[in-house]
Parts: C-alpha cells; sequence; structure tokens
C-alpha cells in the first residue's frame, strides 16, 4: 500500500489532541467531562471533571516506543520488574498504535515522540 503525501487526510490534525483526532472520540470524551462535571456537583469531594484519565506522555511511554534501543531496553526491563513486558504489549506497529491512539482505544491518548522525526535507529 502506498501513501500519498500530497493527500491532507494522510497527516495527523496538529491543532487537536489525540482524544479528539476523530468527531465521535472527541464527543465520547467531552461527554465524559460533562458527566463527571455534574457529578462533581452532587460529590464535591470528588476529583474535578477531565477529559482524559491517563496522560498523554509518560516515560513509559518513550519506553514503549524505544524499546528496541539502548539504554531503552534495559529501562523497559527495569521498569518491569526485571523482565520485558508481555509480547501482545510490547511495540510492533506504528500503524496499530496509531489507530489504538486515534480510534480504537478511549484509554489511550498517547503522543509520537520526538525520536519518530529525527532518529534513524528508530
Amino acid at each position: 500500500e502506498e501513501i500519498d503525501l500530497s493527500d491532507p487526510k494522510v497527516y495527523r490534525d496538529l491543532t487537536k489532541p489525540m482524544g479528539a483526532q476523530g468527531a465521535e472520540r472527541a464527543i465520547k470524551f467531552q461527554e465524559t467531562f460533562k458527566e463527571l462535571g455534574e457529578n462533581n456537583h452532587e460529590n464535591p469531594d470528588e476529583f474535578p471533571p477531565y477529559h482524559y484519565a491517563t496522560h498523554h506522555s509518560t516515560a513509559g511511554y518513550v519506553l514503549y516506543y524505544l524499546l528496541r534501543l539502548e539504554p531503552f531496553s534495559r529501562l523497559a526491563i527495569t521498569l518491569q520488574g526485571g523482565h520485558f513486558e508481555l509480547p501482545d504489549r510490547l511495540f510492533k506497529s506504528i500503524s496499530g498504535s496509531w489507530s489504538s491512539a486515534s480510534r480504537d482505544n478511549m484509554q489511550d491518548v498517547r503522543e509520537l515522540i520526538p525520536e519518530f522525526l529525527f532518529l534513524p535507529e528508530f
């Protein structure tokens, strides 16, 4: 399959976070925020409303993407208690990670790391 780099639809919309890359997904996050806000009025001791229950970037995400490069592989092993993470949870596909973070998984709002753009070993 070839990608037509002149087609604007193949590019990510950088004006929106990963949670808003698709209209349906953005609406779901907005609804969650609204529901949490309504619940917060009833229970003021609860957490304030939020769009995402996770962060867009963490050390774990960086290690996920850079797992095959030292010193990141060693750091990933340390993070997982002395062994690699389960194989089905390791980075194996750019398209799979994109689908997860932009469409398929409401718990996944990972951003790409800068190494995608400049690190030849990656």
